[in-house]
């Protein structure tokens, strides 16, 4: 470098970083990545946190993004997220200057304007190109030196092709990010087999992290990806620094984040799961011999398929009618202004079949416009003729491959019109699959096209690698395994179950079906599988026990604390309602079913194209500051606008405002309602805090009794265990820290995650740590812990006072408080912690138990005994004795002492067992120590 130059890549300590919270040291980040951030005027994203839990093949995923505005006047910030085309939206907050808004589905009106923040209608007669991926979007004002937050949340059941399941997550915030993580976790019935993380993926279908060695070609996951596999679980996580990001992409397009994964099968009748009155059975039979099958390729040879798209087409083709077998019969077929066919009927694959069909297709010239409805005419009296001969065998698998990259210009235009034609033409003696390339398609024409003739829709966008993306599709349709398959169930034991008659099986597919079961205490479920392999007729049966299914699923799915079972019923019979709505054949028929599939999509919150999602935008004045809330009855203490705003001067990290002001109300009139909390929390004397130090106030015996627990990192402890009556239970996890100089303890533990698992009426959890609490019940919702919010959903409330303390009622006689304990500037010894304290126990029953839960309802005396004498005093607890001495015991964040009786040895004979009897399993475990009352 010569003298005087300045290198772009040196570290600079002179741009301010304060407001970025880069989660790593300013010195540590190259000067141009300084310059990206100092210089960009949009809000800054200070954390995208992505996590999803697939639990049997259903994805439930939550995106938090915190987005800063740091400059003084207001600024447009844009939320923008990728969720799969197949994935429902269920849930979508934000919090804007301190105050909430939380949207509300709604059924979709005829001729209503759209609203910001819904994702594109995908039957609303728009024809306009339909990707793979689709993109919420939800542009707000921020006001100055204010955050907004946002909470998205969204489930796809995953679908098998080629022997696995592929799960997408689309990383693309548009700029660097402070903090970016993705964690996902796979949870399953069977153990996951073949896991592989690929690099990460962009449009084009290119991939980074591609290493060439020996002429070959290797992938590796992204940079910081961390894999751990077990037996049926597997984590997963992601998380790059800002100068980790930039050195993918300095636009903040990293791309796609995939996961591939397959389960291990058993032979027979499929893997069938039972839960809560509901069942999922997964069905994807293999090492059976190909059917043959009966193709017509029809292709779109029109002026617009010049150049990369025709060149690729063929490409594919030429690899298709290689991978063609000896059983099937085949056929080509191009169009434009008029329909040429290769033969006049259909072929055998022979050795010159196959060379004469590669010239014909190295032939093909683009030229002309589209006439797609005779060219699907055309094609389907060829394959119905064919069908019609002797020389076709009655099993076999008949198809038409239809690829074109524009709409109908030629002959008929209208798609009503060629959709009634191609029924006509198809006459249900075959399926249709179609293949878009581009931006000119008419999506929805080849959507309804496949829907309604038992095929499916492929888009292909405009720079994709069209040539790999048409073999691949090629792939998942090329090998039928079976046809005519039908899937039957004891008829007066089940009801509503989801489609179960199923033209083909694709090798390396899935069939999925769930319904509900009419009687619940029934031992067992006949299941039949009906179907037609080659020349034999296939007939499977079995009876599976019910209740030993339920066991093993809630036991191999221990962390699924949502009903997911219920979840797939209610996606895949809104999925079912949509398809049949398309297939109607009277308007009476159709108006059916779109209430039926409305009804359902309102039940599970799922956006849909029958409904609508809508929030209110938040106002912002012109000097920059949030507009005052409207309010129902507001509070003498109101509510600063300006509460969430940084302090002008700040040193080191920015701090968050610590007031204890909560802001003013914003109602809601939607099931889960979302307001800001002005109540003053209620604490009881009872909790567990600090190191941790345990306090029971003993209501009968009126005594105020005290122990700790020395227990180690990584131990679970069970605090309150009423499983089987009130249906709640509270684990807290410990963390260890170092012990301060001098101390007589060798370390320091905390609770940093206390977890709320309810049961009743249906199962749902909380999950809280110092930074974040999870709440997984109708919704699912990830709310940060500096907020003010309050969250009711059905008989769970979650109150946050900004970084003070969480609140959560169940009911109306059930509460617990968890305090959050942050340090400024920790010392070793210091760690960011929680303190659990019962707020109402009413709603607790007698049977409770736990650490904490066993002493609600006991009788405790206090007695002054003389050994050697010596006088002490004990504890009269059940028929046991227990020594102790009397302490004082600071609570409440040190703001109050109390008085209480002490007992040593980690509370040994004050609790029922050991301590060792009080260690969990996992978090959201709700069984109990032998010597509990409440026992699962």
């Amino acid at each position: 470098m010569a003298a005087g130059e300045r290198d772009d890549t040196q570290f600079d300590e002179d741009l301010d970083l304060t407001d970025f919270d880069l989660g790593i040291a300013p010195r540590r980040v190259p000067r141009q990545v300084k310059t990206i951030l100092t210089k960009e005027a949009k809000p800054h994203i200070q954390e995208l946190s992505i996590k999803t839990t697939i639990i049997s093949r259903y994805a439930f995923t939550a995106v938090h993004c915190s987005m800063l505005n740091r400059h003084s006047s207001a600024t447009e910030g844009v939320f923008q997220f990728v969720i799969p085309a197949d994935a429902y939206i269920s849930n979508f907050t934000m919090i804007v200057g301190g105050r909430t808004y939380q949207s509300e589905l709604k059924p979709k009106e005829k001729r209503v304007k759209q609203a910001n923040g819904k994702t594109r209608d995908k039957n609303s007669g728009d024809t306009s190109v339909e990707p793979e991926l689709e993109v919420f979007r939800m542009p707000v004002k921020i006001p100055g030196r204010n955050r907004a937050i946002f909470f998205l949340t969204y489930e796809e059941l995953l679908q098998r092709r080629l022997g696995r399941y592929e799960h997408i997550t689309s990383i693309r915030p548009m700029q660097l990010v402070s903090r970016l993580s993705l964690d996902i976790t796979i949870v399953d019935h069977s153990p996951i087999t073949h896991l592989e993380v690929l690099p990460l993926r962009n449009g084009k279908g290119i991939t980074s992290n591609a290493r060439k060695s020996a002429g070959s070609t290797h992938f590796y996951p992204p940079v910081t990806t961390v894999i751990k596999n077990e037996k049926n679980v597997c984590r997963i996580t992601f998380r790059p620094n800002i100068v980790q990001q930039a050195k993918i992409t300095t636009s903040g397009i990293l791309g796609d984040f995939v996961v591939r994964y397959d389960v291990q099968r058993e032979l027979g009748i499929g893997d069938i799961q039972v839960l809560n009155g509901h069942f999922v059975h997964y069905f994807a039979p293999k090492d059976l011999p190909p059917v043959p099958k009966n193709v017509v390729f029809v292709i779109d040879t029109s002026a617009s398929m010049l150049g990369t798209k025709i060149r690729q087409t063929k490409d594919a083709l030429f690899t298709i009618l290689s991978d063609l077998r000896p059983s099937d019969h085949f056929n080509f077929i191009s169009f434009s202004n008029k329909v040429k066919e290769w033969k006049d009927r259909l072929v055998p694959v022979t050795p010159l079949n196959v060379r004469d069909a590669k010239k014909f297709i190295f032939s093909l010239t683009p030229t002309g416009g589209t006439n797609i409805n005779s060219a699907i005419e055309i094609g389907s009296s060829l394959l119905r003729d064919y069908l019609s001969t002797s020389e076709a065998n009655p099993n076999s698998v008949s198809l038409i491959v239809f690829l074109t990259d524009g709409r109908p210009t030629v002959g008929e235009v209208q798609s009503a019109s060629i959709l009634g034609n191609t029924r006509s033409a198809v006459q249900e003696k075959f399926c249709i699959f179609t293949i878009g390339i581009g931006n000119d398609v008419d999506y929805r024409l080849l959507d309804r096209m496949a829907l309604e003739n038992c095929g499916m829709m492929r888009r292909i966008s405009e720079d994709a690698d069209a040539s790999a993306m048409l073999k691949g599709f090629y792939n998942e349709i090329g090998t039928p395994l079976l046809s005519d398959i039908r899937i039957n169930y004891t008829e007066d034991s089940v009801q509503y179950v989801t489609q179960h008659l199923f033209t083909n099986y694709f090798n390396g597919s899935e069939i999925v079906i769930a319904g509900k079961l009419t009687n619940k205490s029934a031992e067992s479920l006949h299941v039949q599988v009906t179907a037609t392999n080659n020349d034999k007729h296939i007939v499977l049966e079995t009876d599976v026990p019910l209740r030993h299914r339920q066991i093993e699923t809630e036991k191999h799915v221990k962390a699924a604390t949502a009903d997911f079972v219920e979840r797939v019923w209610g996606f895949l019979s809104v999925k079912d309602g949509l398809r049949s709505r398309l297939k109607s054949k009277t308007s009476r028929e159709r108006e059916e079913h779109i209430k039926q599939a409305t009804n359902l999509s309102m039940t599970y919150n799922f956006l849909t194209p029958l409904t609508n999602l809508r929030v209110e935008s938040p106002e912002v004045l012109a000097d920059g500051t949030m507009a005052p809330a409207p309010t129902v009855s507001p509070s003498p203490s109101g509510g600063d606008p300006a509460a969430n705003r940084l302090p002008e001067d700040t040193e080191g990290e920015p701090q968050k405002s610590d007031q204890r002001s909560t802001g003013t109300s914003h109602p809601s009139n939607t099931a889960g309602e979302f307001n800001l909390s002005k109540k003053p929390v209620t604490v009881s004397k009872t909790s567990a805090d600090g190191d941790p130090h345990f306090v029971v106030e003993i209501p009968l015996s009126k005594l105020m009794v005290c122990f700790n627990i020395n227990g180690e990192p990584g131990h679970i402890l069970s605090l309150v265990s009423d499983h089987k009556y009130s249906g709640v239970t509270v684990n807290g996890k410990l963390i260890g820290a170092p012990a301060p100089q001098n101390s007589h303890k060798q370390q320091r533990t905390y609770f940093n995650t206390i977890t709320i698992v309810i049961d009743h009426p249906k199962r749902a959890y909380i999950e809280v740590t110092p930074k974040k609490v999870i709440l997984d019940g109708k919704d699912r919702l990830v709310l940060a812990c500096d907020s003010t919010v309050t969250v009711t959903s059905g008989v769970l409330t979650v109150a946050i006072l900004g970084k003070s303390n969480v609140t959560v009622s169940v009911g109306d006689n059930i509460s617990f408080i968890i305090l959050l304990h942050h340090y400024k500037n920790p010392a070793p010894y210091q760690k960011d912690h929680l303190g659990f304290y019962i707020g109402n126990s009413k709603g607790l029953s007698p049977n409770c138990h736990g650490l904490l839960g066993q002493f609600l309802y006991e009788e405790i005396g206090l007695a002054k005994v003389v050994a050697d004498t010596v006088p002490s005093t004990v504890l009269k607890v059940k028929e046991r004795s227990v020594p102790v001495v009397q302490k004082t015991r600071r609570i409440y964040s040190g703001t109050q002492s109390v008085d209480c009786w002490f007992a040593k040895n980690n509370a040994a004979k004050l609790i029922d067992g050991q301590y060792e009897d009080y260690l969990m399993s996992h978090m959201f475990d709700t069984g109990h120590s032998s010597h509990g009352t409440n026992r699962l």
